[in-house]
């Protein structure tokens, strides 16, 4: 909030706030909020939007010999998941039967529950519109919206339509073979440096530093103690580096 100083003029009494500082409290609430702390910039958006349209050609290439052309398609519309997609492609290689398919998936959107939880205090819509921008929850955006809490309505919503446009735009590239141009080994470099960028958004102060450094920790030990715990580490890493008592 910017600051305001208490000026006494031929008007006011001494007893109360001054008038001209109800005036500048009433017109810097109306402004709504910071305009330094503004939703995301494109120049943020793209880089982000391109690397996920990335993951969406790998996902389009790897699903299309299983599922179709149009089926691969239809999928990253109606799911919008890399991970719940990659998930169920892996297990059907795999030749995993439905039900564990299922469940796999299921235990996988558990995650969502702690995506949710962490933005959910700085949506101020209505219900209507919280469920609207629900559909975008991904890890992306709600590290793009946490960045700027001021205006995570707004950041979630234009970060997420630019995620699901990349994430569904990629897979049509991937059915029409986009692996031929190696972008497997392309995403393999680029999924740390998304996270790494994200995380470096996201962190303010040493406490925030220190629960990302042992979170990331507790990730890389649970992975090379128990590797098939896969996707679950960073969510078991992020809860354990949060709990309270934890030094920040």
């Amino acid at each position: 909030m910017t600051s305001r100083r208490l000026t006494h003029r031929s008007g006011d009494t001494g007893m109360g706030p001054p008038q001209n500082d109800i005036v500048a409290d009433l017109a810097h609430r109306s402004q709504g909020p910071n305009p330094s702390r503004a939703a995301v910039s494109p120049s943020t958006l793209i880089p982000i939007a391109l690397a996920i349209g990335v993951f969406g050609a790998v996902y389009g290439a790897a699903a299309r010999p299983l599922l179709g052309t149009w089926p691969t398609v239809f999928s990253s519309v109606v799911i919008f998941s890399g991970t719940v997609q990659f998930t169920m492609v892996g297990l059907m290689v795999a030749g995993s039967g439905a039900l564990a398919i299922i469940w796999a998936i299921a235990v996988v959107n558990v995650r969502n529950f702690a995506l949710g939880g962490a933005v959910r205090p700085f949506l101020t819509r209505s219900t209507a519109r919280r469920a609207v921008v629900s559909w975008f929850l991904i890890d992306e955006t709600v590290g793009l919206a946490l960045a700027a809490p001021d205006s995570a309505d707004r950041t979630l919503f234009r970060a997420g339509v630019a995620a699901y446009s990349a994430w569904v735009l990629g897979t049509v590239v991937g059915v029409a073979g986009g692996a031929t141009f190696g972008l497997e080994a392309l995403a393999a470099a680029v999924f740390p440096v998304l996270f790494i960028g994200l995380a470096s958004l996201m962190v303010k102060g040493a406490g925030a530093l220190a629960r990302a450094v042992t979170g990331a920790a507790i990730t890389l030990v649970l992975l090379l103690v128990w590797p098939g715990l896969g996707g679950l580490a960073p969510v078991v890493g992020g809860i354990v580096a949060s709990l309270p008592g934890v030094r920040r």
